[in-house]
């Protein structure tokens, strides 16, 4: 029977020594493995004017027509959707973003609303979240061609755009800008909350860009009358576009998720970068409220895994194998004494001597 209890004694403290050492590795290796931007990502988020802040848009047409100056419309609702997807190539320890855009007036209806459109991809590092170093590392398509298929442009860029990385810091990150085409710092601002969940709010700063020198498109760049500018005088005048904009994120720190996202855009037309001639587009974009909602979702499935995985499931099999190497020892010990005292020398009865 004795040897029974030995038995049970050495396989409760084998047992409890093997979950505490489970308990140690799991947050060492396994959370490494967790700690990644899923691939299964297919995330919509929509982004609206703000109500009751200025929210400026051309009249494309007035640019056309044959009388009149351009018209600049005021107080028009413009939404922007994007449509973010993970696709090949992607693996452990990469993955490839394709995130379609469109910008319109939600005013009017079908291509009259439409004001741009865009599909962006990029290969990213699923920890840090930033571009990898291949060249290139993306492409950009802003145009289509007779058949009415995107034509993307190769594009090699480094700094943050879409993700934040895995246990983002209070710091400065670079930030790739998709329309300037340029990456600038985005500066963290303070801690807050989305909702009860903690986040980091970022702002970025777009230095007034001259867009012709990006993309030498052709709105980039308009010779028209000096009327139909709204100036003096009969002369054509040139026109550049330019391009300006405060940008805000709100990150959610240990997955690297933006849970809210703002931009105060600024397009005009000008004889000089310091000269606003006339606006083409002006707003103050914000995701509405379900889009959050659906970040928030989202990114709560990657916090529960990592508690899981970090906390929970550690300290649990920290708890029950101690219990399990306590309770083996102390059997032992019980087991050991047992024994030495049924192996100790009986001393035999004798008899009283007669005096």
């Amino acid at each position: 029977m004795s040897g029974a209890r030995r038995i049970i004694a050495c396989i409760l403290v084998g047992l409890g020594a093997l979950l505490l050492a489970a308990a140690v590795m799991i947050p060492t290796y396994t959370v490494d493995k967790v700690a990644k931007t899923p691939l299964d990502l297919r995330i919509t988020t929509i982004a609206k004017s703000v109500p009751g802040e200025e929210s400026l848009v051309l009249d494309s047409r007035s640019l056309t027509s044959p009388e009149g100056s351009a018209k600049i419309d005021t107080n028009v609702p413009i939404v922007s959707q994007r449509f973010l997807t993970v696709e090949e190539p992607s693996d452990a320890d990469e993955m490839t973003v394709q995130a379609g855009q469109t910008l319109r007036r939600d005013d009017r209806d079908g291509d009259s609303g439409l004001l741009t459109a865009s599909v962006d991809r990029v290969t990213l590092n699923r920890v840090t979240g930033a571009p990898i170093d291949a060249s290139p590392n993306g492409s950009i398509a802003v145009n289509v061609d007779a058949s009415g298929a995107s034509v993307a442009d190769p594009s090699q860029r480094v700094g943050l755009q879409y993700r934040f990385p895995i246990g983002t810091e209070k710091k400065s990150y670079p930030y790739f800008d998709l329309n300037a085409r340029a990456t600038y710092d985005i500066e963290f601002v303070e801690e807050s909350e989305i909702k009860g969940v903690p986040v980091y709010h970022f702002r970025q700063s777009i230095p007034v860009t001259n867009m012709w020198d990006v993309v030498p498109a052709a709105t980039n760049k308009l010779t028209l009358p000096a009327a139909k500018w709204g100036l003096e005088g009969e002369e054509p005048v040139t026109m550049t576009r330019f391009y300006t904009n405060t940008r805000d994120v709100w990150v959610e720190p240990k997955t690297g998720a933006v849970l809210k996202g703002g931009e105060q855009i600024h397009l005009f037309y000008g004889r000089s970068a310091n000269q606003i001639d006339v606006t083409a587009l002006k707003s103050h974009l914000v995701f509405d409220d379900e889009t959050i909602d659906a970040q928030l979702a989202v990114t709560q499935e990657s916090l529960d895994k990592l508690s899981l995985f970090g906390k929970t499931l550690p300290i649990t099999l920290g708890v029950i194998g101690a219990l399990l190497l306590i309770a083996g020892i102390v059997l032992g010990i019980l087991s050991a004494r047992r024994d030495s005292l049924t192996d100790a020398p009986t001393e035999q009865f004798r008899a009283p001597r007669n005096l």
